[in-house]
């Protein structure tokens, strides 16, 4: 058993993470950062949860970008062969569930 403060985490790097757990082929990791990831498509599920701060998501959508502003609370689902990119609006804690070993 183990207790994670989040508000607490702070990576040296952006998108650096802290594991929680593995769990039946799943990773749930905590990510701080205070810069954008690169765009990527989903080689699987993942969920992803603003703890603290927020993040501008961009997403590909019928061939069109979209973006979704989110707020801590906010849970945003991307499925396999989804194409997205976050951008914190300055630091930002997240928590992303998704398949051990997924990019």
């Amino acid at each position: 058993m183990r207790i994670t403060r989040a508000g607490e985490y702070t990576g040296a790097l952006a998108w650096d993470a802290q594991l929680i757990a593995t769990m039946g082929g799943a990773t749930v990791r905590l990510h701080w950062t205070d810069q954008p990831y690169r765009w990527h498509v989903n080689d699987g599920d993942e969920v992803f949860a603003v703890l603290d701060g927020e993040v501008a998501m961009h997403y590909r959508e019928d061939g069109r970008e979209l973006v979704a502003h989110l707020r801590a609370g906010d849970i945003f689902y991307a499925g396999e062969g989804d194409a997205h990119c976050a951008h914190p609006v300055g630091a930002a804690r997240i928590l992303v569930i998704e398949r051990a070993g997924s990019v």
